[in-house]
């Protein structure tokens, strides 16, 4: 019997407390005030929140990924924080290749995003240009290298990027890497001392990078012992300078069921937003459904003039997908 497909379909929730503050006991305590994102349609997801803050409205981008294409695009929806009610899904950043990680932050004026293009081999800047509705791209910030989920943070007068490099035997969930600029737009030097961790218990970034109460960096990480994805936990830079780096690894772990009833099974987005912290959490769905988009999805390819052949398709066994 052909074993039953597992896929991922996560949701995203904004807990009403800082992320600095936030323990696992503490996302417990607060799981019945988390705002949850309306669901996606069938077959597809929200994840991979961030957010800016317009007045009494929190801007929401996520990665919405669609397992009929296996490919997501970028959408905003708007958190209304007096009502408590969300805006409809728009579309503001479309590619020819897989979107996701909509890291957005705010600097000299403007705001900036530095989404997860790893498909295109650069990790690439973009600015907003008509409010937060459309956004261009500036241009790269490190160039040839498939890199993941880069979030960037600048502290005592540098920048810094934190980011993780696709490659064999799951090298994205187990090196975590460094790379330094003067300036937001560079140029970037990735870290002598690259990967500064390697380790599945913390090492894909997780969310926004902060600095603690005590002065020290600190950048959320996919703890993936359990699975791509399976729980959160936060590195902490006791040294971050270009000549060195220390890094260790903090206890506490972020998980599903914290938040979540009904999604149990990952937690790997923490971002920022001033007095607020965004979430994503995961369930797992085993239905046979998923085997009938995946074929449709093949036969399309396969029709296509030029389109690939079964023996080179992207779904042949042992390729790896970049939807997450």
């Amino acid at each position: 019997m052909v074993k039953r497909p597992k896929s991922d379909f996560w949701t995203v929730g904004v807990v009403p407390e800082r992320i600095d503050r936030l323990t696992p006991e503490r996302l417990q305590a607060l799981r019945d005030r988390i705002v949850w994102m309306p669901a996606a349609d069938p077959w597809c997801y929200y994840a991979d929140p961030f957010a800016l803050q317009e007045g009494a409205s929190l801007c929401v981008f996520v990665e919405a990924f669609d397992y009929r294409s296996k490919r997501a695009d970028l959408r905003r929806l708007n958190l209304d924080l007096e009502t408590g009610s969300w805006s409809a899904p728009a579309v503001v950043l479309r590619r020819p290749f897989h979107l996701s990680y909509p890291f957005v932050f705010e600097h000299d004026g403007h705001a900036w995003m530095v989404p997860e293009t790893s498909q295109a081999g650069e990790v690439a800047l973009y600015r907003a240009t008509d409010g937060l509705d459309r956004w261009e791209r500036v241009g790269p910030l490190l160039t040839g290298v498939p890199a993941v989920d880069a979030s960037v943070l600048c502290h005592d007068g540098t920048w810094w990027m934190f980011y993780s490099i696709i490659g064999p035997n799951k090298r994205d969930q187990r090196e975590l890497h460094v790379a330094h600029a003067d300036a937001l737009q560079g140029p970037w030097t990735p870290h002598g001392a690259n990967p500064v961790r390697a380790a599945l218990d913390g090492a894909r970034p997780a969310g926004t990078p902060f600095v603690s109460a005590e002065g020290f960096v600190v950048q959320p990480v996919q703890d993936s012992r359990a699975g791509y994805g399976g729980a959160t936990r936060w590195v902490v830079f006791d040294q971050l300078s270009r000549e060195a780096v220390s890094a260790r690894l903090m206890t506490p772990t972020f998980t599903g069921d914290l938040a979540h009833p009904d999604f149990t099974e990952g937690l790997h987005t923490m971002s920022a937003c001033g007095e607020f912290t965004l979430i994503d959490v995961k369930r797992v769905d085993r239905s046979r459904q998923r085997q009938w988009l995946d074929w449709k999805r093949r036969v399309r390819r396969w029709l296509q003039p030029g389109g690939p052949t079964m023996a080179t398709t992207a779904d042949a066994p042992g390729a790896r997908s970049l939807a997450d």
